[in-house]
């Protein structure tokens, strides 16, 4: 047995239940690895919550995790009890101290980077790749709109965009959030509490508008976002922690040509080739110092629930980690 945080219904924090679970022993093209770190994405709220559906319930939440392999399922090649490793997104459970993975769903991780680093990196930084590279490729004339520039996912973007040559303005809630966000590459940043997003935008850009906005945030800043939008623009829809944004008329696009896009990391590292090369280009960054990662927060697992809180009320920035 070992422990886990398990959820039998959705709520608030306060459904996540320290208990104890079994898992057996790896099978076929499985592996069974200790946790290290495990990282708290604004996802496991969306499923404790009910806005996005878990497999099942009662289930573990967390899809986030770096640890070392303790046992190696029957023929498995390429895994080793001792390698370290780290997976994001598709399976589920991660808070949890031990767990059984398929193997072609766990990246080496470079003896370079922690294993608490990589626990609060993978999910975040792979979805920076595939939002800055793929999903609109960035490039030094472009000017992008980061909400949450301060949060896990915006201080990589704000980052690496940076690095890339972009114009990068980015919106935070409070002057700590904006110090920060200053740091990690933005060349303008809004206190939206303070100012009109919309308005500064349109005044930094000389009224032509961003190529791309970032929003992770939905229903309170989806409208301005597009509003926020030159001529052919991108919306980049990725999160929706203020709630789900409103309907979108097709004249809304219209009216300037737009591009709307709401995607997710899973359809982008479908195959084992682009999950390798996501992960790779996500650890060299790390390594060249173009990324640097903020674990602001650690907490035991056992007190998930005090994390789910704190992330949901702005009480935290940059990344937060469990630790077994």
């Amino acid at each position: 047995m070992v422990k886990a945080i398990r959820v039998h219904e959705h709520g608030g924090p306060e459904v996540l239940k320290w208990e104890d679970v079994e898992i057996g022993e790896p099978k076929e093209g499985e592996i069974r690895v200790q946790n290290k770190a495990i990282g708290l994405n604004f996802i496991d709220v969306y499923f404790r919550k009910g806005v996005y559906k878990p497999p099942s319930i009662p289930y573990t939440p967390g899809v986030e995790a770096c640890g070392v392999v303790t046992a190696v399922g029957p023929g498995l090649t390429g895994r080793k009890v001792g390698d370290v490793v780290a997976f994001a997104g598709g399976s589920m459970g991660s808070y949890v101290e031990e767990l059984i993975l398929p193997a072609n769903k766990v990246v080496p991780v470079p003896p370079s980077i922690d294993p608490t680093v990589a626990a609060s990196l993978l999910l975040k930084g792979m979805t920076t790749q595939f939002l800055l590279r793929r999903c609109f490729k960035v490039e030094p004339e472009h000017t992008i709109l980061v909400h949450a520039a301060a949060g896990g996912v915006g201080s990589l973007l704000c980052q690496w965009a940076k690095a890339l040559g972009a114009t990068v303005i980015g919106t935070v809630s409070t002057k700590e959030k904006a110090a920060q966000a200053k740091e990690d590459g933005c060349h303008h940043v809004i206190i939206y509490k303070e100012e009109d997003f919309v308005a500064r935008v349109t005044e930094i850009t000389s009224g032509s508008g961003v190529d791309v906005v970032y929003d992770s945030v939905g229903k309170d800043t989806f409208q301005g976002s597009l509003t926020c939008l030159k001529v052919r623009g991108y919306m980049v829809s990725f999160g929706q922690s203020s709630g789900a944004p409103d309907p979108v008329p097709l004249s809304a696009l219209s009216a300037k040509s737009l591009f709307l896009t709401r995607p997710s990391l899973f359809h982008y590292t479908v195959t084992r080739d682009e999950l390798l090369e996501t992960a790779g280009e996500v650890f060299a960054n790390v390594d060249a110092g173009i990324l640097r990662v903020r674990v602001n927060h650690t907490y035991p697992l056992s007190q998930a629930a005090l994390a789910h809180s704190d992330l949901e009320n702005r009480k935290t920035s940059g990344s937060v980690v469990l630790i077994p």
